[in-house]
């Protein structure tokens, strides 16, 4: 005797949360029947949410941060520090640091690190968008704030050739910063000591 499933525009909602990261098929099930199930929940919001998201939000041409309808909210800020440009993996590690009110410069997304093994090579990331940028501004100072782990720590070294015959200084965040971690763990204390004692690299 077949047992009893939820109709198929349940079992594909359900399929499609499962590909979330951190949510498993359990999850994925629960977060499904309170959609369809919980008053408060508010679903047809959250898909409007979503298309306006695939819709309007894309990678900012400079710095790779998202960037929605109104444009880039860091390149187009008044007030930040030209002469500083922080190069960050992901745009998401761009978060903690500005929650730390310690940094006001620019960024520079690079969209990954360098991982041989998972087939991401330097013309895979936002590099030459990079050198060309500190071309454009002389003595500015590039700021490495990849993680240190072996992919990150082979991305900054990587990046610190590209930039050596260029006029600028290159130095890599300091001490605060565990040991095989990402900025996304880092709490704003840890940022601001990291940024605060900076070194040359």
């Amino acid at each position: 005797m077949a047992s009893v499933e939820y109709p198929i525009e349940v079992r594909e909602l359900i399929l499609e949360l499962k590909r979330l990261p951190g949510v498993g098929p359990r999850s994925a099930e629960r977060i499904a029947v309170h959609l369809l199930q919980n008053r408060k929940a508010t679903p047809l919001d959250l898909a409007k949410s979503l298309i306006a998201c695939e819709e309007k939000v894309k990678s900012c041409e400079v710095c790779g941060f998202f960037a929605g309808d109104s444009a880039c909210p860091v390149c187009d800020e008044k007030g930040r520090e030209a002469q500083l440009i922080c190069v960050v993996e992901q745009p998401t590690d761009v978060i903690p640091i500005e929650r730390s009110g310690v940094y006001r410069g620019l960024y520079h997304c690079l969209g990954g690190r360098l991982s041989p093994l998972d087939g991401v090579r330097p013309e895979d990331l936002r590099i030459g968008g990079l050198v060309r940028r500190v071309r454009e501004v002389e003595g500015m100072e590039v700021i490495l704030a990849t993680s240190s782990d072996v992919e990150g720590e082979a991305t900054a070294n990587y990046l610190s050739d590209a930039l050596s015959n260029l006029d600028c200084s290159v130095t890599r965040l300091a001490q605060g910063l565990p040991a095989g971690g990402g900025l996304e763990f880092a709490d704003e204390l840890t940022l601001t000591r990291a940024f605060e004692g900076r070194r040359g690299f």
